[in-house]
């Protein structure tokens, strides 16, 4: 979608992922490595009772799941996220889903050929229960600008 397709209120729902045991650590062994990330057995011993994943990868899948919905193919790039809330534990077997919704849409002020698009994602599990929330702020292409 190019950004003058996008409009506030507008809700987008991805399919899911199922983070795997495997993912989860490996994840963790790159990018985080803390005990109750990587070590099944440190993990049980741990305020969360067995291995969870990281909320980094969290956010890595939620984006992953917001590229699959196809919504996202003229996204440039991102100035940042807002409003980073992990709210329950993703445990290895959960699958996630994303519902993103648009907040609002903004022309960029000194760039014509694009736009920031704001959206609140919210990362649910196969219970539906939300693990994780965020509001994104995405740079979308706009139509190019016809100049008479």
């Amino acid at each position: 979608m190019l950004f003058d397709e996008f409009h506030a209120g507008d809700r987008f729902e991805s399919p899911g992922l199922t983070m795997t045991e495997g993912a989860i650590i490996d994840f963790a062994l790159h990018f985080d490595s803390q005990a109750f990330h990587m070590d099944v057995e440190a993990a049980k011993n741990s305020i969360y009772g067995g291995l969870i994943a990281s909320g980094i990868h969290t956010i890595a899948a939620t984006f992953r799941l917001c590229l699959m919905t196809g919504v996202l193919t003229n996204n440039l790039g991102s100035p940042g996220f807002d409003e980073l809330r992990w709210l329950l534990p993703v445990r290895p077997g959960d699958t996630l889903r994303a519902l993103a919704e648009v907040l609002e849409t903004k022309p960029h002020r000194s760039h014509p050929d694009r736009g920031i698009v704001r959206m609140k994602i919210s990362t649910l599990n196969q219970r539906a229960e939300t693990v994780q929330t965020i509001v994104c702020n995405l740079m979308i292409s706009r139509q190019p600008v016809k100049v008479a």
